[in-house]
């Protein structure tokens, strides 16, 4: 991906001013790790904060660290789990993250998957200094974005941060991942289906903020990772490629606008009000793209049930209309969807990640008031006859 490229195309939008992308390396290769090592050598950074899990340490990091000149400095925080087993990024990893970090810090590392990046990303915007992103697994689509979604008081809230001076992803690693962490990927990629969908509906009939130009980025990436889906599902590497290539697209266009819009809507607040009431409940936690592939099928056929009430809808002139009809006729047949996640190896049912029937009904009901987005799950909630 050409960042000078995508800066230009920004430019051209009309309709609102666009974020320039300040990334400075992109990689996703064979050698991401030997080419960190020279990235952080240049920039003459001393002290380098590392921030990761027990998992990830035994598996990448220790050896990482070693790999590092004898001039580099690297204090590591290895985020503690919760009680449920989970490492959750919170008031207490947070903090755990900031106290255990230099006051003379240089620049953070995020060693691993979304929840790790999440603390990293809200700890180095605290001490203002950057943070280079390593993903670890092809997982969620937010390593590269601004936004970093925290749990506070139990409560799912989004804080736009930075994104990454820069992202290595050894290709190797991101093949290792776990099937169940590149299936959810694959689930966070197919959450467009139905944002991209619900960021049309919010910008015809409640005027929110639209981008064509990001728009087309995120449904180039999804488009992109569905190609490859033989690919993925033989578990082959440039599949595996391509699915981080997607995500990190993904993530580009939503720091281009600023915004979660293009790749978050009423299929990702499903999914954030059951994380919120596992933790109230103290549950162990569900992968985000796990949780978001479910609520992706579940908001399809909702959308449909509902067609009649979303495209008579007085906010909206008749050509509007239309155009949201012809956006829900063409969503993808959930059983597809379903064989293809499941081929992949994830998950498909509310059973299968421990979702009650009433927690499903009551999300369907009260996620929407999640974000101050207007969804079309909010749009049916607050128009219920």
């Amino acid at each position: 991906m050409n960042i000078n490229a995508l800066n230009e195309l920004g430019k051209q939008e009309t309709s609102l001013n666009l974020f320039s992308i300040q990334i400075e390396k992109l990689i996703i290769d064979e050698h991401a790790v030997e080419m960190l090592l020279d990235y952080v050598s240049k920039k003459s950074y001393r002290t380098i904060k590392l921030i990761t899990d027990a998992n990830i340490w035994n598996l990448y990091g220790q050896d990482l660290v070693k790999r590092f000149n004898q001039d580099h400095l690297l204090p590591t925080t290895i985020i503690a789990e919760n009680k449920q087993g989970d490492v959750v990024a919170d008031e207490r990893a947070i903090m755990q993250a900031l106290l255990e970090t230099p006051n003379e810090v240089d620049v953070f590392i995020a060693l691993g998957s979304g929840t790790i990046h999440d603390i990293t990303r809200i700890a180095s915007y605290k001490m203002k200094v950057p943070f280079i992103s390593v993903p670890t697994a092809p997982s969620v689509d937010g390593f590269n974005s601004m936004g970093a979604p925290l749990i506070i008081n139990e409560h799912k809230v989004t804080y736009q941060t930075q994104a990454p001076i820069a992202l290595f992803a050894p290709l190797a690693w991101l093949k290792d991942a776990p099937k169940e962490m590149i299936a959810a990927g694959f689930g966070d990629m197919l959450g467009k289906i139905t944002s991209l969908a619900d960021w049309t509906f919010g910008h015809l009939s409640a005027n929110e903020p639209y981008s064509e130009i990001v728009a087309n980025m995120t449904r180039h990436a999804l488009n992109r990772c569905l190609d490859s889906l033989p690919l993925l599902m033989s578990h082959d590497e440039k599949g595996i490629k391509i699915l981080m290539e997607s995500l990190v697209e993904s993530g580009l266009a939503m720091l281009m606008l600023g915004q979660s819009h293009p790749a978050s809507g009423g299929e990702h607040h499903l999914s954030h009000y059951w994380e919120m009431d596992f933790i109230k409940q103290n549950k162990k936690q569900v992968l985000h793209g796990t949780k978001v592939a479910i609520a992706t099928l579940a908001i399809i056929e909702y959308y449909k049930k509902n067609m009649n009430t979303l495209i008579e809808n007085d906010e909206m002139d008749e050509s509007s209309q239309k155009e949201i009809e012809k956006l829900i006729a063409k969503f993808p047949d959930p059983k597809l969807l379903k064989r293809w996640i499941e081929e992949i190896g994830g998950k498909t049912s509310i059973a299968d990640i421990s979702v009650s029937p009433n927690l499903f009904e009551e999300s369907l009901s009260h996620a929407h008031t999640i974000r101050n987005r207007y969804t079309m799950l909010r749009y049916i909630n607050e128009n219920k006859k």
